[in-house]
């Protein structure tokens, strides 16, 4: 399988470690590229892949950047997602934690996240991943195949500190969604694990005060 293209922004200094972040659905890799100065982070490395091109049903089957298909808008639909493509996107998203450890970055130096679609991602990957990462970072996100998440979720990530963020309002991944989604993470995690839940007055949507947060937390993750 072929690598995931990407766009990379190197810090000045040489990378001690990666925060790998995925995309929305309909969007590319240079969608969050411009918020990496406002975060504050120092000697860390910032990949931010494109998803492959495909048609999305919930879209009248249109071709675009997608980590999987979505075949109805409802979030109470069986097989709402395409598992194939769920599968498919994982292995590509392993490679890219593959990459950075071939490039010496540890995985307890790596942050995997993403935004809506690809925070979903960011979650499945993540605490399925079999070594332990420095952190999960979901932004109006939600658990794509919640119910396996007991069965599946590898013990290395069972304390990873977890950061969940949405937008009170949000019209596109309800509110309900995201809160359901930490509610299963706590309920799979370990005893010592931090799931923090912050929500903002906005609705699918990044804002100034969410970012402040993602960039203390990501400080944290990485110092």
């Amino acid at each position: 399988m072929a690598e995931l293209p990407r766009v990379e922004v190197e810090p000045r200094s040489p990378a001690r470690g990666s925060v790998i972040f995925l995309h929305g659905l309909g969007a590319d890799g240079h969608d969050f590229e411009p918020v990496v100065p406002m975060l504050g982070t120092r000697d860390v490395r910032f990949v931010f892949p494109h998803a492959p091109s495909l048609p999305v049903t919930i879209n009248g089957g249109w071709v675009m950047p997608a980590w999987y298909d979505i075949r109805s808008l409802a979030f109470d639909h069986a097989a709402r997602e395409d598992e194939t493509h769920i599968a498919e996107s994982a292995q590509r998203i392993v490679a890219l934690v593959e990459r950075e450890k071939a490039r010496g970055i540890p995985a307890d130096r790596i942050v995997l996240g993403g935004f809506s679609q690809g925070a979903a991602m960011a979650l499945h990957v993540g605490l399925r991943y079999p070594e332990t990462l420095a952190g999960i970072l979901a932004m109006s996100g939600y658990l794509v195949l919640g119910d396996r998440v007991a069965t599946e979720r590898h013990p290395a990530n069972r304390s990873t500190p977890t950061l969940v963020c949405h937008g009170i309002v949000d019209d596109v991944v309800p509110i309900r969604a995201g809160r359901a989604s930490v509610a299963e993470l706590r309920r799979t995690a370990a005893e010592d694990a931090v799931i923090d839940w912050r929500q903002y007055p906005m609705g699918h949507e990044v804002s100034p005060d969410e970012l402040a947060d993602v960039g203390a937390w990501l400080r944290e993750r990485l110092p």
